[in-house]
């Protein structure tokens, strides 16, 4: 609201100040108009001004209507601006425009411009701003749909006289400003009025056309229609054939078009062709986390010019995009810089960001306890409900930790302050589901199985039983239970539950549950659905998931091949032992369990 008052202040700011009316090189003072006007003396109002100033009758009507509009007497104005002629007006305006300009070679080109007829397109492009205004006060009144027609037809007049485009040798500064402030009102009109459609085929008109607009202007109609396409909901219809350039990348979904715009106006940012502004960096964030391209966006991070963000915060903003991208050391190593003490060393998102990260990579875990620590400390006053988050990072990074080779003693007591901590964050964070897996996944590690089973049950409870982990760790810690049939129950109702897409996981599950029964033949038969559907997925694309997602939830094609040769061979069927033996070579040349079930088929005694 703001930037159209601003727009209209700007506009009209010539004529608030002088309270003078300027046409055909003649100036009038506007105190006997305005006089008139309030006495309702329209027709007196309007020969003063063809008097004055050698105006028609509808040059006339249009500045008094300005005048008017000026005057916020919006029904005024609209009265004074029904009535007028448009189509004269393109008439007038198709006389008055020159030609095309001809390229002219340098060496020939005359030194000063040819002088262009300025009064006829002046006193049509008045005409054409008195629609335009008469667009804005509808708009006002609440009449968008109106509005929208009356501001639609300005851009279709112009078009009309300016066939190949304008340029700033045929059109006057008055009617470039009113070109320009249509083409951004008019898809604001078509979103009020609920017609969404057309509020996008006018952004790509605004944008497809030749305007001359400023860059200014361009960014801003950019950045709007970015906005549209990623939070209006409504899926846009792709462009015409005949707006498209032959060889050039056509969008095919809103999201890739808005990544689009973002990413030219970016470019234009970079080069100084526009001002800066934060939130086209924001948006696009948004747009390539919404399709797991943070590594695009570093990319354009990295090439932001410098001074737009502090180092601490580029480095932060990559580490955060690179984690994203699954490029755990490139993170690490920005945010050590970060929280060099020479930087901020007492960031706490920082901190609670890199003790994550580390928390992953056993060999960093003593780093990331360290970072933790840090966290907790400085988790205070209005940071304290993070203090939740820096327990948690401390458990994982200690329980990480107890992993890398070490003594008996030191890993019983990362194992158990790992615990202590895991149990601390709970306090502050008793109803996260993910803080109580991983406190299940540590009394399972240290063989606590029973301990284990309750907090995967309240896992599956917290989360309704619609994440696929929740199912696979109780399954898990039923089998270490040897408590097999109902381990398998528990992977059925979870298969039950899962989509096919997503079954992988589950179903080699199963097929081990099967081994540990020693029922091979249904075991076979798992696998083959399995192996049928790992093929499918190597095939296809399927779903956008993540990096964590398909790493956590990946089923090994040379295991699935592995493992039908394994129990064809428990079941001393050779021939198919040795085919299995052969398709998991060609994925996987060198392998040291692979060798041992080719030796065994070679030496079935």
């Amino acid at each position: 609201m703001l930037e159209n008052q601003s727009k209209e202040l700007s506009e009209n700011r010539e004529d608030e100040i002088t309270r003078q009316l300027w046409a055909n090189g003649l100036c009038m003072k506007t105190t006997e108009v305005e006089a008139k006007l309030d006495e309702g003396n329209i027709q007196e109002a309007e020969s003063s001004l063809r008097e004055g100033l050698s105006l028609n009758s509808e040059e006339a009507r249009a500045l008094l209507g300005r005048l008017e509009y000026q005057r916020g007497n919006l029904e005024g104005a609209l009265r004074l601006f029904e009535g007028i002629d448009l189509q004269a007006a393109i008439q007038r305006l198709q006389a008055s425009a020159p030609p095309p300009e001809k390229p002219v070679n340098k060496k020939n080109r005359p030194r000063e411009p040819q002088q262009q007829p300025v009064v006829p397109q002046h006193a049509a492009s008045l005409v054409l701003e008195a629609i335009y205004l008469k667009a804005k006060s509808l708009q006002k009144l609440g009449r968008t749909a109106e509005a929208a027609r009356e501001c639609k037809s300005v851009l279709d007049s112009v078009e009309k006289i300016f066939q190949q485009g304008i340029s700033d040798a045929q059109v006057d500064t008055r009617l470039q400003e009113t070109v320009s402030h249509a083409v951004e009102l008019l898809p604001s009109l078509f979103k009020d009025s609920g017609d969404y459609q057309e509020a996008i085929s006018a952004y790509r008109r605004a944008l497809s056309s030749q305007w001359n607009l400023d860059n200014d202007s361009c960014a801003r109609i950019q950045k709007d229609f970015a906005v549209f396409l990623l939070h209006s909901g409504v899926e846009a219809s792709p462009p015409s054939l005949a707006s498209q350039v032959e060889g050039s990348y056509t969008p095919r979904n809103n999201l890739e078009e808005a990544i689009l715009l973002l990413m030219i106006l970016i470019k234009k940012f970079n080069s100084g062709k526009a001002k800066w502004d934060p939130s086209v960096i924001e948006h696009l964030t948004f747009a390539l986390s919404l399709c797991s391209q943070t590594s695009v966006l570093a990319k354009q991070l990295e090439e932001v010019m410098p001074g737009v963000f502090t180092r601490v915060e580029r480095w932060n903003s990559l580490a955060l995009c690179y984690s994203a991208a699954g490029q755990t050391s490139a993170a690490v190593n920005l945010l050590r810089k970060s929280l060099h003490k020479h930087e901020q060393p007492d960031d706490l998102v920082a901190l609670l960001l890199a003790a994550k990260l580390c928390s992953e990579e056993p060999s960093l875990a003593a780093e990331g306890a360290g970072y933790a620590e840090r966290g907790v400390k400085n988790a205070q006053g209005m940071d304290e409900h993070l203090k939740g988050v820096g327990l948690r990072m401390l458990g994982l990074c200690l329980g990480k930790q107890a992993k890398v080779p070490t003594s008996d003693f030191e890993r019983s007591r990362l194992q158990s302050e790992s615990l202590k901590a895991l149990d601390g964050a709970i306090a502050f964070e008793h109803n996260n589901p993910d803080l109580i897996f991983e406190l299940g996944v540590q009394y399972a590690e240290q063989r606590n199985l029973k301990a284990a089973s309750r907090y995967s049950k309240e896992f599956i409870d917290a989360t309704g039983g619609s994440v696929l982990k929740g199912w696979r760790f109780l399954a898990l810690v039923l089998s270490a239970q040897q408590r097999f049939s109902e381990a398998e129950v528990v992977t059925d109702a979870a298969l039950d539950e899962t989509a096919k897409w997503d079954q992988g996981p589950l179903l080699r599950l199963k097929a081990k549950l099967k081994i540990s029964q020693s029922n091979p033949t249904e075991a076979v038969e798992t696998y083959r659905y399995l192996l049928a559907l790992v093929q499918a997925q190597r095939k296809s694309f399927g779903p956008l998931r993540t990096i964590s997602q398909m790493e956590e939830d990946k089923v090994n094609e040379f295991e699935v091949w592995h493992g039908l040769a394994y129990l064809y061979s428990s079941l001393s069927h050779w021939n198919d032992v040795e085919v299995c033996l052969k398709k998991a070579g060609e994925l996987k040349q060198y392998s040291a369990s692979m060798l041992h079930t080719e030796g065994k088929n070679k030496n079935p005694l």
